[in-house]
């Protein structure tokens, strides 16, 4: 039998799914989960660098006016992989269990050859689906933000 090493995702119906909410990931800047449980599927909102307790925002300098001056999205790449895990381990899933990420960057040109470098200490060639996208802005002075899938363990 030819195994292709593909792992198969059994979805379990449901029809409520679970509201995950954590201290130890930033907190939303709206009204919002962290993530939600379908099944056995974690859907992550989107998630940036901020520290979960509030303070700055890892590599970045405001201007007078609180607009960035400048950022290092290296720093900011590794905070929101830390963020990312925390929602994770709140919902009682690891790292290796995302399945797919969906990555927004505001300066695709400058930022994409160090994110993907970084992005690859993270995971193998054989890690999640990804995508990767630029955006004019997002909603707090961040360059960098995760929308993520994972299979969720069993209840």
């Amino acid at each position: 039998m030819f195994d292709a090493g593909i792992k198969q995702v059994t979805l379990t119906p449901m029809t409520t799914s679970d509201t995950i909410k954590t201290k130890n990931a930033p907190q939303p800047v709206g009204a919002y989960p962290h993530a939600k449980r379908l099944g056995n599927l974690l859907f992550l909102s989107g998630i940036g660098p901020r520290p979960a307790g509030g303070g700055p925002i890892p590599g970045v300098t405001l201007d007078d006016a609180g607009e960035v001056a400048t950022y290092d999205i290296e720093s900011q790449c590794h905070a929101v992989f830390a963020n990312v895990r925390a929602v994770l381990q709140s919902a009682g899933a690891d790292w290796e269990d995302l399945v797919d990420v969906t990555v927004y960057l505001t300066n695709i040109r400058k930022d994409f050859e160090i994110y993907n470098r970084v992005y690859s200490e993270y995971f193998s060639s054989d890690g999640p689906t990804r995508t990767t996208v630029e955006v004019n802005r997002l909603p707090t002075p961040i360059a960098i933000e995760l929308k993520c899938i994972a299979e969720a363990k069993p209840k």
